[in-house]
């Protein structure tokens, strides 16, 4: 579609876009939206919030980074973040895990690699590149897609998400220093090249040249950070039961010391959106420092 920009007689041909389906949520609206990705050379989707201030002016914008076999709505329809985005002024962006429809053999016969598990990475094996690019597709298509038909302020960008997607969002951070003024995570995948979820889907989508794994690995990248100071909430649930083996969010604790991260141990809490609702509030605040 077109989207109409500045004076009413000035419309801009954008992306093409299917809109799918809009809601009014608290004074603002949940859209969905289709497109075609040259990045991942399929049709892919992606849920929007905006609120209602962004009908007179532009808005920062948050990128929300999904975990495992989750789509594009698991996030808009359980965290419960419209209300505070709303408060905040912000435009909420959540795209989908993994290309989906491309039909690669194997696509399909796990959980945890495959379609719903792109891990944030750009293939190299020949088997996946063609459509596995989802480093490429999060930090330049879309991010494009949203500037040019939807009212955001491109200078004022965080990026936040959950396991797998918080591995996405930290990596993404600090591998574009500047680009995202504030970074958090729910209980990230911190060290994937050290857990088994890490080294499947790595071996996986970059064969074995490990020096292209810890291109990927937050804990990894954080230790070789130059950058402008980059402000980094994590929330990890001392329940959860892939704490000590997957999720290692110690050996990221520990690399990261000189940028200062927020890490708080949630007491009782596990890997789910109930643990993501309770303190999404929190993670809007944390951006909204950084983002007016």
């Amino acid at each position: 579609y077109q989207r109409r920009v500045r004076g009413p007689n000035s419309v801009v041909k954008m992306t093409s876009l299917v809109l799918k389906d809009k809601i009014k949520c608290f004074g603002g609206y949940v859209s969905r939206h289709q497109h075609t990705s040259k990045v991942l050379a399929c049709d892919m989707l992606f849920t929007v919030f905006t609120p209602s201030v962004a009908t007179t002016k532009k808005v920062p914008v948050l990128y929300f980074l999904s975990g495992l076999t989750c789509t594009d709505e698991n996030f808009i329809s359980k965290a419960g973040a419209q209300r505070f985005a709303e408060a905040h002024g912000f435009v909420l962006v959540a795209p989908d895990t993994s290309p989906r429809g491309v039909e690669i053999p194997g696509d399909r016969d796990s959980w945890d690699f495959g379609v719903g598990a792109g891990f944030y990475v750009d293939a190299t094996v020949e088997k996946w590149k063609h459509h596995y690019n989802m480093y490429s597709y999060i930090t330049k298509e879309l991010p494009e897609i949203i500037n040019n038909n939807f009212p955001v302020d491109p200078e004022k960008q965080g990026i936040f998400g959950h396991s797998m997607g918080g591995h996405g969002a930290l990596i993404i951070a600090l591998k574009n220093p500047g680009k995202y003024k504030s970074v958090s995570a729910f209980a990230p995948i911190s060290n994937p090249i050290n857990c088994a979820w890490g080294k499947k889907a790595f071996s996986g989508y970059l064969g074995d040249n490990h020096d292209q794994w810890k291109q990927y690995d937050a804990t990894e990248l954080v230790s070789i950070y130059h950058g402008p100071d980059l402000p980094i909430l994590i929330d990890q649930g001392t329940e959860d039961k892939f704490l000590k083996e997957q999720l290692l969010t110690e050996n990221f604790a520990k690399a990261a010391s000189k940028l200062s991260p927020k890490i708080r141990y949630q007491e009782g809490y596990d890997h789910s959106y109930y643990f993501i609702s309770t303190f999404i509030e929190d993670h809007l605040n944390h951006h909204a420092k950084y983002l007016k």
